[in-house]
């Protein structure tokens, strides 16, 4: 079989198979390191979407892959009925470093940002004499499960599945007086993203979720960051609520706390630890190899201060793009963002055609909004590998403008 038939075939098959939920880029990726990956045919990529926010330490660690390794060896699965250690060790590494005082270990970013939802139901039944509902912000993204797409303020996610799952207010993002005016005698908790991930990278207004906190303790509600994608370093700090100084009560985790074995997680302060026996399960949740995982990966992240390197690799990434903007403003409406999760809007409804583009060039790039494309990479990454990205950007832009 020629390299280029591997790619056709292995194509050829997931149509046959696989369910139709998904437009994918017509590459075939099989292997990865750092934060390079090459498709079938043996072509290389330097990978600014990082599974989506997910390989925070690059493709292939070392340190993940041996701890992968040794727990597959050792025991993978028992099941929640026994104790196994690497979920207290990577429990207790999560609570050394946060202001978590309890941690539940689910599957995925949706499943965790369900167990808050419980939380906050449990703690409004206690304390607000049965509240239960939760409000949410528009263009928030939350999950794809019925609940969370409930929770999700995006209707494009919403239209085929009504009715939807009661208990979720959505309102204006940013605007302070619009969640006051919201909440009434059932509400339990605010719910909201540190940064907007699928909105397009969309960075809280100065002073925002400090006026959340405050009008929170002020009514007794419960504070949830969903930190699925600004957790784990993503924004230039170990958690996302780190870099705006607002603790939450609760927060959610998955995407880079196993650095590519799916592993979620919700956080409670002691103020919020109201779970108990029965209220909550999962037979795959924190298992042994998933935690195993997970504690290699933290542990890594805390020793060789990868935050501090998304900070700086970020903040030069950003002057590059912003950079970009300034010489071609005709084409560039908006840069956005933090450490390294960052963006850039376009005047136009172009993102499509540069992610090809530049996909074809050699760069892996995601669009969240027709006119905008989104910089999730591992956050390893050098200056030398942001400047290998904006030559091959500008040589996508170009192309998908036919330049």
């Amino acid at each position: 079989m020629t390299t280029t038939q591997a790619s056709d075939s292995w194509r050829a098959k997931e149509s046959q198979f696989y369910v139709h939920v998904v437009n994918r880029q017509p590459l075939v990726i099989a292997r990865g390191k750092g934060a390079r990956v090459w498709d079938a045919d043996g072509k290389e990529y330097l990978d600014f979407v990082g599974g989506w926010a997910v390989t925070n330490l690059g493709h292939t660690h070392p340190d993940v892959t041996k701890a992968i390794a040794e727990q597959a060896a050792t025991l993978i699965q028992t099941s929640n009925q026994f104790f196994t250690i690497p979920q207290v060790q990577l429990a207790e590494l999560i609570v050394k470093h946060s202001v978590g005082a309890k941690v539940f270990f689910a599957n995925s970013g949706t499943e965790a940002n369900e167990g808050a939802t419980k939380v906050a139901r449990k703690y409004g039944r206690a304390h607000r004499d049965g509240a239960y509902e939760i409000i949410t912000v528009l263009n928030s993204f939350h999950g794809r499960t019925l609940a969370m797409v409930a929770a999700t303020g995006q209707p494009r996610y919403q239209e085929r599945w009504q009715p939807l799952m009661p208990g979720f207010k959505h309102v204006e993002y940013g605007d302070l007086a619009a969640i006051e005016r919201a909440t009434d005698a059932k509400t339990a908790a605010v719910m909201i993203e540190v940064v907007q991930g699928e909105a397009g990278v969309i960075v809280p207004p100065e002073g925002y979720l400090k006026g959340l906190r405050e009008w929170c303790d002020r009514h007794d509600l419960l504070l949830i960051f969903d930190e699925i994608q600004t957790g784990m370093g993503r924004l230039g700090t170990l958690w996302g609520y780190e870099s705006v100084g607002v603790e939450p009560d609760v927060f959610t985790l998955a995407k880079g706390l196993g650095n590519g074995v799916p592993i979620g997680a919700f956080v409670v302060n002691g103020r919020c630890d109201v779970l108990e026996p029965g209220d909550h399960g999962s037979t795959f949740g924190g298992n042994a190899l998933a935690t195993a995982a997970g504690h290699a990966t933290l542990r890594y992240m805390t020793d060789h201060d990868v935050p501090g390197n998304a900070r700086r690799v970020g903040a030069y990434f950003k002057g590059r793009l912003e950079d970009l903007r300034r010489r071609r403003p005709g084409l560039v409406k908006d840069v956005r963002g933090v450490g390294l999760l960052l963006a850039v809007q376009f005047n136009d409804a172009i993102s499509g055609k540069v992610v090809a583009a530049c996909n074809a060039g050699g760069l892996l790039l995601n669009a969240p909004r027709p006119d905008t494309i989104r910089f999730m990479p591992p956050l390893i990454i050098t200056e030398a590998d942001v400047d290998e990205c904006m030559t091959k950007l500008g040589r996508g832009i170009d192309a998908a403008l036919g330049q």
